[in-house]
């Protein structure tokens, strides 16, 4: 059926682009959300007179694309996801994932323009995506895949530096105090002393047992999908 586009529509044409699709798509979805309208003489006339404020939206658009594009070009997305040792992960990486880390940048983008194919970023690593903004400007962002349990591996080994920074600092402020101050003094800098390293030592331990909860999790989450992969050989 050939019609005439009423609005921009992903992967099909822009406003006042004629184009043919198949009739079901047609009638059942772009004519009665009026994305699209029949193309005969009656409605081609009405887009004549349209042509003028059509083509001002059109560079609207185009130098919105342009100042998304160099914002875009720059930003750089994390994914903390559950994975395996080898770094595989439980699933894949999903547009609706960049998606949704994009809108807590800011940016609305919608999932359709967003280049990721199904299961392509299986494994933590560095990756490019490429975001179809409009006609044939596109943007490229960073995405950085890391493990869950690494993540929290790296809070604990950062954890243990702070308490032993913070138990450095209490000896060090407990020796000061008790050479220049009075005995009173001297005892409540180094009990505060070495209450800052106690509060520093729970939390390096709240963080590694938070790290064994992870792991644990993420097993089950592997044990779970070996079964269903194995269900599917026997099925």
């Amino acid at each position: 059926m050939k019609i005439i586009l009423n609005q921009d529509v992903v992967n099909l044409g822009e406003e006042g682009d004629v184009v043919i699709v198949k009739d079901g798509y047609a009638r059942n979805y772009l004519l009665p959300i009026k994305a699209a309208v029949l193309f005969n003489k009656t409605n081609m006339s009405l887009f004549a007179t349209r042509e003028r404020a059509i083509q001002k939206r059109k560079n609207e658009k185009r130098t919105l694309a342009s100042d998304l594009k160099s914002k875009l070009d720059e930003t750089i997305i994390t994914l903390v996801l559950s994975a395996g040792e080898s770094g595989k992960l439980f699933g894949s990486v999903t547009s609706s994932m960049i998606q949704e880390e994009l809108s807590k940048l800011g940016f609305e983008v919608e999932r359709k323009r967003i280049e990721v194919s199904s299961h392509t970023i299986k494994m933590v690593g560095n990756y490019t995506v490429r975001i179809r903004l409009y006609e044939e400007e596109s943007a490229e962002i960073s995405v950085v895949v890391e493990s869950e349990t690494m993540v929290k591996a790296r809070e604990v080994a950062a954890a243990k530096v702070a308490a032993e920074a913070a138990r450095a600092d209490a000896k060090v402020a407990a020796e000061v105090a008790k050479a220049t101050a009075s005995s009173e003094e001297a005892k409540a800098a180094n009990k505060a002393a070495v209450k800052a390293a106690k509060v520093a030592e729970e939390a390096a331990a709240e963080v590694q047992e938070a790290t064994k909860e992870a792991l644990v999790v993420a097993q089950g989450v592997e044990a779970a999908a070996i079964a269903e992969v194995a269900v599917e050989e026997i099925e």
